[in-house]
């Protein structure tokens, strides 16, 4: 069964009682542990999870497999945000993280993220090494040892994350405006983080969803517009000027205006890369994925800082945030962090960050964005999945690999192979196509400069897809 466990952008995941079995979770984790092994010592790895059904039994067979291992294991006792983890492996000085969680993934999901020394999702040639270690690995030979009298380790993570939160973020500017937040966890691990520390600072804050629930309400734990009613409910009920959303383990957003509309990631990460230039100065340049909006390339132009592309996979963008490369790391499936904070997404200080931009600008988001617009043009993007038959993506998978020359009538004036097929076509308009590894689908990232082309764009890519 270890031919099951592959690591992809974040982690494996698979769905419990199927693949996700103690089977293969104990391959899995001897994996790591050979992996740790290899690392210098002293061998210490962070135990964590989210609050998924089963996860406590899940963390105490893994520390159990890292003690026979010879590696010390730190459990974490509570759910835990994986920004967090990562913060405290970084401040622990740890050899790494693991953490079960399968994020925004549904209820009956769950999955194994790994995070090496420096708090960052575990690279390509890591995980590689790991899944070596699994396929050569069987359950019978893997070592446990009982937890020592008092039982092993504990860390509480929390302490030390909430307070380096409030080091990055201003929240004397939140509580002075006197604005009113509203904060949904989704039944997450982000439970008594934000919420938290805006009340310690003073803000008047109100929750949804501030409860353990292992189904987390019966759909998947993913702040969007679509699952945000009762955010946008309570808001006009509070007289919220914001509310702030988190995913099943707090590393993804979801912000919601104060006049209930959703505004999408790719906007979000522009904003406040802007801001931050704005309020802290830093010019040391931005990173956004292959198919987050070109707005954060017109705002690298016109605030003068360089710019990088990344392929899917916030690792990448943690590789910068490590070298001190980048003010701010995006991708539009809402992940993001900043400068001086962990190489991993973190959904808590982007939800702040946030309400700090609106308490500082007394604007509207919506407001914001227009005057965005306005300095450096607008920008339109959407993101669609497209279901295709086996034998339609074989075919679609020998296509990506040629260099089309126009696309729904329009001329192609670039190629990117950043990660996926990217056209970019003679209006400033682009198309990205990237198969799933997993599943038969093709995602399908469109970006326009003005909404009447938005149908047209969307209508070529389908085309361009289906054949």
């Amino acid at each position: 069964m270890s031919s099951v466990i592959k690591f992809g952008t974040s982690g494996w995941r698979a769905i419990v009682a199927d693949e996700f079995t103690l089977a293969n979770i104990r391959l899995a984790i001897a994996g790591i542990a050979a992996y740790v092994k290899t690392q210098p010592e002293p061998h210490r790895v962070l135990v964590g999870r989210d609050p998924r059904f089963l996860g406590e039994s899940f963390v105490a067979e893994a520390a159990r497999i890292l003690a026979g291992a010879g590696i010390t294991p730190i459990v974490i006792p509570d759910a835990a945000p994986t920004p967090a983890i990562a913060y405290a492996v970084r401040a622990l000085k740890t050899s790494g993280a693991i953490n079960f969680t399968a994020s925004h993934n549904p209820p009956e999901y769950n999955g194994i993220k790994f995070s090496t020394h420096d708090g960052a999702p575990a690279l390509p040639e890591v995980t590689k090494q790991i899944e070596a270690a699994i396929n050569a690995n069987t359950e019978d030979k893997i070592p446990h040892a009982d937890p020592p009298d008092g039982g092993f380790e504990n860390e509480d993570v929390k302490p030390g994350f909430l307070h380096r939160l409030g080091e990055l973020v201003d929240l004397k500017t939140i509580a002075n405006s006197h604005i009113k937040v509203v904060f949904d966890p989704f039944w997450g691990a982000g439970r008594g983080y934000s919420c938290h520390i805006l009340r310690e600072a003073g803000v008047e804050v109100a929750t949804v969803h501030d409860y353990r629930d292992v189904l987390f309400g019966g759909h998947a734990p993913e702040p969007d517009d679509h699952l945000l009613g009762d955010c946008k409910k309570k808001m006009k009920e509070f007289g919220a000027k914001i509310g702030i959303a988190t995913d099943g383990d707090a590393d993804r957003f979801g912000i919601v205006d104060e006049d209930g509309t959703f505004i999408q990631p790719n906007y979000i990460i522009a904003l406040l890369f802007d801001y931050l230039v704005e309020t802290r100065g830093w010019k040391n340049g931005v990173a956004k994925s292959v198919a987050t909006t070109n707005l954060v390339n017109a705002l690298a132009e016109y605030h003068k800082v360089p710019l990088f592309e990344t392929p899917v996979g916030f690792k990448y963008i943690g590789e910068l945030i490590i070298a001190d490369k980048i003010a701010i790391g995006g991708e539009e499936s809402a992940g993001l962090t900043i400068r001086g904070h962990v190489p991993e997404k973190d959904g808590i200080i982007a939800g702040l960050l946030v309400a700090e931009m609106v308490a500082a600008r007394k604007k509207s988001l919506g407001r914001q964005l227009k005057e965005l617009f306005a300095k450096v043009g607008s920008f339109y993007p959407v993101r669609e999945n497209f279901h295709l038959t086996p034998e339609r993506k074989a075919a679609f998978t020998e296509e990506l690999k040629k260099d089309p020359t126009e696309l729904g009538g329009r001329k192609v004036t670039g190629v990117v192979r950043t990660d996926g097929l990217k056209l970019i076509l003679d209006d400033g308009s682009w198309v990205c196509f990237r198969l799933s590894g997993t599943e038969p689908v093709v995602r399908a990232y469109t970006e326009v400069r003005s909404e009447k082309d938005m149908a047209a764009l969307r209508s070529a890519a389908e085309k361009f897809v289906q054949g």
